[in-house]
């Protein structure tokens, strides 16, 4: 009886020791969690699936909402391509660290060295770190990837429309000031790899991107890393490999965001394959809204008002889904307020990392993303557009639109890849939305609650003493800082 019960330990014992040595159940205790960033550009918050995206499918975004969790409030950091990956970077407003707008190859400007980064925040605490895809915060080698705290790069230094050919990939015509500009280069590290030059070129790029991240992830398995893929795509002009050109219903637009999908499938896969996504902080989000006057070539704002390049909230609002599958409950929907510029205390929090030196707008939300959905880490969102200009604020389910022009996306869209016109529009008197029951921005009811208007009328004065406000004349407030200089 007794060798009967020992011969039973030993094939427990047996048992324990090869799950332990199972590649596919990494233990987890001793090593630190990884993070993935895939962002991409100028997807509007109704081109998922699971947001009422039609004419393509998304089931890998799907599964990935299905597993963990979707944010319908949160917020890019500026509705416009370097401003918002400042903010994500930083962790801070981007007119607190001196960038706006989009950053052209003609500028000699990028993030001042004295920021620090979610790749230098994570670097201190031994973590890897690369990018694959769009940087746009300075294409000169001193503002560059490597410059900012990453290992590894591949990818363009900024949009893939600052190239000297039209959006369709034609010869512009004489005198068009996009002549002056270079082949887009692809860089590698801070040299050019290899330059795009015709249209074919940039069908190239998602792929390209997807399999550097799944060798990162290969490479790096046993160790914790960060992994950043800012997708060129869907910026116009756009680009898709011929396994997904003409596989959706919508068209062109369609067949880009199939082949994101499988991006993101294919970096679940290689977290999975490596026995690391228990472990892994993956996040999907995207820079600003869709590109609207671009018609077929654009996505869906999902019924909210206006696109990019306005603070309307088809401009900022933007898709968010977080997937932890230890810590989140999987098909969490969460309703609180998010922003890009969250994203890195939410990992110094996580990583047992330090804040940086200087000050950072951003507001942790790891208690969120660890199911405690009771918290309301962040009370109030800015939206602050172009040099300095405070267009807006939101406090809870109330937004409030101060007076600024904007250039609107009413009027005929353009096709095939040939942007419409827009047309100048303003407010000329402060604006108040319940965004519980009105996300379309389109019933004004502050005659009907003056107190919730002022209330929120106090963090309008706060902020424009700490950050400025070129709507009101105040160029710079105390606490902005200026953009790197060459």
């Amino acid at each position: 009886m007794k060798s009967i019960f020992n011969y039973i330990i030993l094939v427990f014992l047996l048992l324990a020791i090869s799950s332990s040595q199972n590649p596919e159940q990494k233990s987890s205790e001793n090593q630190q969690p990884n993070f993935v960033i895939v962002f991409i550009d100028d997807m509007g918050y109704g081109d998922i699936g699971t947001q009422g995206a039609t004419g393509w499918t998304t089931p890998n975004l799907d599964r990935m909402a299905a597993e963990g969790m979707r944010f319908t409030n949160f917020y890019s950091a500026q509705p416009v391509c370097s401003a918002s990956r400042a903010g994500l970077m930083t962790g801070c407003y981007p007119n607190r660290v001196g960038i706006s707008g989009a950053l052209f190859p003609y500028h000699e400007v990028g993030l001042n060295p004295e920021e620090t980064t979610i790749a230098e925040m994570l670097k201190e605490k031994g973590y890897a770190t690369a990018i694959y895809g769009k940087w746009h915060l300075g294409h000169q080698k001193e503002f560059l990837p490597l410059q900012h705290g990453f290992d590894e790069y591949v990818g363009v230094p900024y949009s893939n429309d600052m190239w000297p050919l039209s959006n369709t990939g034609e010869k512009l015509p004489e005198g068009h000031g996009r002549l002056s500009y270079p082949d887009l280069p692809v860089m590698k590290d801070n040299d050019v790899l290899f330059t795009i030059t015709d249209w074919k070129g940039q069908d190239t790029l998602t792929t390209l991107y997807t399999e550097k991240a799944v060798d990162f992830i290969n490479r790096n398995a046993d160790n914790p890393f960060f992994l950043y893929v800012p997708h060129t795509m869907a910026h116009i002009p756009l680009g898709v490999s011929d396994k997904f050109r003409g596989k959706s219903e919508q068209g062109f637009y369609g067949d880009v965001m199939m082949e994101i999908d499988w991006s993101v499938g294919q970096i679940e896969k290689a977290l999975e394959d490596n026995g690391i996504a228990e472990n892994t902080v993956f996040i999907f989000t995207t820079d600003n809204g869709p590109w609207l006057n671009f018609g077929n070539h654009a996505g869906s704002s999902g019924g909210l008002r206006e696109g990019k390049t306005t603070s309307w909230e088809g401009g900022q609002r933007v898709p968010f889904i977080v997937k932890w599958p230890t810590k989140i409950p999987a098909g969490t929907i969460n309703n609180e307020l998010g922003c890009a510029i969250d994203i890195l205390p939410s990992f110094a929090e996580i990583a047992g990392a330090d804040l940086p030196e200087l000050k950072i707008d951003g507001t942790s939300l790891a208690e969120l993303w660890k199911g405690e959905t009771d918290k309301s880490p962040r009370e109030t969102i800015l939206f602050y557009y172009g040099k300095n200009n405070l267009n807006g604020v939101r406090k809870g389910n109330w937004k409030l639109v101060l007076p600024h022009t904007w250039r609107s996306y009413h009027t005929k869209p353009g096709m095939d890849g040939n942007g419409g016109p827009r047309v100048a529009m303003t407010v000329e008197e402060p604006e108040l939305y319940n965004m519980m029951r009105d996300p379309g921005e389109e019933y004004n009811v502050i005659e009907y609650h003056p107190e919730k208007a002022a209330e929120l009328m106090e963090v309008v004065e706060a902020a424009r003493k700490e950050l400025g406000d070129l709507n009101v004349g105040i160029e710079k407030g105390v606490g902005t800082r200026e953009i790197g200089q060459m």
